[in-house]
């Protein structure tokens, strides 16, 4: 198909629609350089009219609120959904691609549960499905996944995805805050939303994460599937220990290939080592570290959100779509694969992972205590690999904190509960994972 300028309409004009139409008017003439395809933005829908954006002069008429003028519009080839939520993306979507639109979404929440779909449906009216922009913002891990490591068999991914924990965390470990203090700053400067559950709670993570190894991994999963953690419970005293122990806490998406073709798929805090790339990976910004047998260790690193990285991620998939639209290309063969849905491998339970641990116990302040601890943890098969004793918290008890060696996770819930039995042990302990893996 020989089609000078590709027509392109816009679902939503928010914060990333609005950087999405800026770079679309103002870097026009490079994006035609640079790519050999010429966008033309055609239409965009906003729920409510009149609407401006400063540093956005739209063409005349661009600005409607029916997302029928997108989706069913026969002048427009290249969808992008930018509303978020779910119900609506996915009709619209369906819609969109029925018609044969090829589709650009940033939507991880609707691909974490709709993805299969579809991928599907696209295959089937030979569009393209594309979405760069669902994890890590302008960090090109998606394409990376899809086309740079298809002859990697992926080994391990660990992903900081969500830049809400991750400037929570890093403003923690800068100076003696409480969760509590650092959120409501974070609202504040519009880091975190004004109802932060999906960040901070790790589910916003386990979606980005299920994209993630539906491409590492070529396998279709679900959020029930994942171990999910938030950071809520994370307090300043356990950024404090781990900081002494030569540990920094991050809330980490992590995927691994075991040996007997299982895939761990968790979200969690997790204490990796100081000297490592991703503990210096500070405020909201994104990254992710891949681990192929061929090409060994690798770390992408950028802002993970934002008007403009985020938007710079979208555009380049309307590029790779425009360029299916010109040359009359059918479903990419990277994303073929996605429209089956089927799973190779499965997912471990968290009850069989292997892994050290941080355990902070609050107990007596009493001869004894440690060595009834060590007891029960040595018959379950954990060893205990350093101890510290930290200040008393009031007059008659203090901070037990333990690192372990490798020990199976189902082994350390079982010495736990017994461990509460104990008379002088108070109330719950808290255990954080730990994987060395990262330190590169």
């Amino acid at each position: 198909m020989d089609k000078s300028c590709i027509n392109v309409g816009i679902l939503g004009w928010g914060t990333v629609g609005t950087g999405v139409s800026k770079i679309l008017l103002n870097q026009h003439a490079l994006i035609a350089k640079n790519s050999g395809v010429e966008l033309c933005l055609n239409k965009i829908v906003k729920r409510t009219l009149p609407a401006t954006r400063q540093g956005v002069d739209l063409p005349a008429d661009c600005l409607t609120t029916n997302p029928a003028e997108v989706v069913d519009n026969p002048d427009i080839d290249i969808v992008v959904e930018l509303i978020g939520g779910v119900t609506e993306a996915h009709s619209l979507i369906k819609r969109a691609i029925q018609n044969g639109k090829h589709v650009v979404t940033a939507n991880k929440a609707l691909l974490a549960e709709h993805g299969g779909e579809l991928f599907q449906l696209a295959s089937e009216h030979q569009v393209s499905l594309n979405f760069e922009a669902s994890t890590a913002g302008g960090i090109p891990i998606i394409k990376t996944l899809q086309e740079s490591f298809a002859g990697n068999q992926i080994h391990s991914l660990y992903g900081i995805v969500n830049g809400t924990c991750n400037y929570i965390l890093t403003e923690m470990h800068d100076r003696p805050v409480d969760f509590s203090d650092v959120l409501k700053a974070a609202q504040d400067m519009g880091y975190a939303e004004a109802d932060p559950t999906l960040d901070v709670e790790g589910i916003d993570a386990a979606q980005k994460l299920i994209l993630l190894i539906a491409l590492a991994y070529r396998s279709s999963i679900s959020l029930p599937q994942l171990h999910v953690e938030g950071i809520t419970n994370i307090t300043a005293q356990e950024i404090q220990y781990a900081r002494e122990l030569g540990y920094t806490i991050k809330l980490l998406a992590i995927a691994k290939l075991t040996d007997g073709n299982c895939v761990e798929a968790r979200v969690h805090p997790t204490l990796v080592p100081e000297r490592s790339l991703l503990a210096n990976v500070g405020g909201a910004f994104n990254a992710v570290c891949v681990i192929g047998d061929a090409v060994g260790p690798t770390l992408f690193y950028g802002q993970g959100a934002g008007e403009m990285p985020t938007a710079s991620a979208v555009v380049a998939d309307i590029i790779d779509a425009a360029k299916s639209v010109q040359q009359g290309v059918s479903t990419p063969i990277s994303q073929a694969w996605l429209a089956g849905g089927q799973a190779e491998v499965e997912v471990c339970s968290i009850e069989d992972i292997e892994t050290r641990y941080y355990i902070r116990f609050v107990v007596a302040d009493r001869p004894g205590v440690l060595a009834k601890i060590g007891t029960v943890l040595g018959n379950w098969q954990i060893s205990i690999a350093s101890v510290i004793q930290k200040d008393p918290h009031g007059m008659d008890t203090v901070s037990l904190v333990m690192l372990t060696h490798t020990a199976k996770e189902k082994n350390m819930k079982a010495a736990l509960s017994e461990i509460y039995t104990l008379e002088d042990v108070k109330g719950d302990a808290q255990l954080i994972r730990i994987e060395e893996e990262v330190a590169f």
